[in-house]
């Protein structure tokens, strides 16, 4: 991987911790999140003015891109209510990385090297531990934990099903089109339930939901060009979960969050295998 991908794949990182605190830290979650998906919308028509249309083999991808990408948003909406931003942010990213190490050793055969291995095994434990930190989980925490680990199955879907999307059209294209199929359905959903209400919530946050969509789509469209270069998934996938450790800083300095030794320890056990999975 060359020191460009990296340090453009390690940004993302940073700008995907900030737009997840920005969307925690909004006054209605629903509303910043379907602003952010707007813009997906905005943005994207504009620009496949430019691209046209991606080749016909893409077009199962971007389908099944914007369909992932809106099952992800609701389960992350959830995650964000259920449970502290330092908690479950960690744990659906963490999740991610080694979820698609196996998917790209096990379906995409792609071969994994002994220090990606270990990476896998650090990672898991480091998850672990983030779980146990108050003690074996009861009923209370079962929903958080359960969400947090839904999304991270969910940006490992993700992750596999742009990292093979981009390879099969031009990656501008395939950015495109598949931010646009993703863009509609949480506005639209918002819309019809709350209605009048829903333009007044619009009107207060408007600039919170597209900024927010603004750095996700960099930061995200960042990704899907590293991964075009023909990098293995798994190295990538990892290299942008340094986020965790952004998400647990954002949660200590901005909500007042309890960083604590057993959460920082965890997650630097997750970084280290994810530096394990990036070698």
């Amino acid at each position: 991987m060359s020191p460009a991908i990296l340090l453009l794949v390690l940004g993302s990182a940073v700008l995907h911790a900030t737009w997840n605190a920005i969307a925690h830290g909004s006054r209605d979650r629903l509303v910043n999140m379907a602003l952010v998906e707007s813009t997906f919308v905005v943005i994207p028509a504009i620009a496949i003015c430019l691209t046209g249309l991606p080749d016909s083999d893409a077009w199962p991808f971007i389908i099944a891109s914007g369909i992932t990408h809106t099952c992800y948003m609701l389960t992350l909406l959830t995650s964000f209510r259920l449970g502290e931003f330092s908690q479950v942010y960690p744990l659906a990213r963490g999740t991610s990385p080694w979820v698609v190490a196996l998917i790209s050793l096990t379906l995409l055969h792609q071969h994994l090297p002994a220090l990606q291995v270990l990476g896998v095994i650090v990672v898991s434990a480091g998850l672990l531990l983030l779980v146990m930190l108050g003690g074996v989980p009861t009923r209370h925490h079962v929903p958080a934990i359960a969400a947090a680990v839904g999304t991270g199955l969910l940006i490992a879907t993700y992750t596999v099903i742009d990292g093979e999307g981009v390879q099969r059209t031009e990656p501008l294209t395939y950015m495109a089109w598949s931010f646009l199929a993703q863009g509609p359905w949480l506005m639209g959903w918002l819309l019809a339930t709350r209605r009048r209400a829903a333009i007044t919530q619009i009107r207060q946050q408007w600039w919170a939901g597209i900024l927010g969509g603004v750095v996700s789509m960099v930061a995200y469209g960042t990704v899907i060009w590293a991964q075009s270069k023909g990098h293995h998934l798994a190295p990538i996938a990892a290299l942008r979960e340094t986020s965790i450790v952004f998400g647990a800083l954002i949660g200590a300095l901005f909500f007042g969050e309890r960083l604590g030794w057993g959460r920082a320890v965890s997650a630097a056990v997750v970084v280290a295998g994810i530096a394990l999975l990036a070698v």
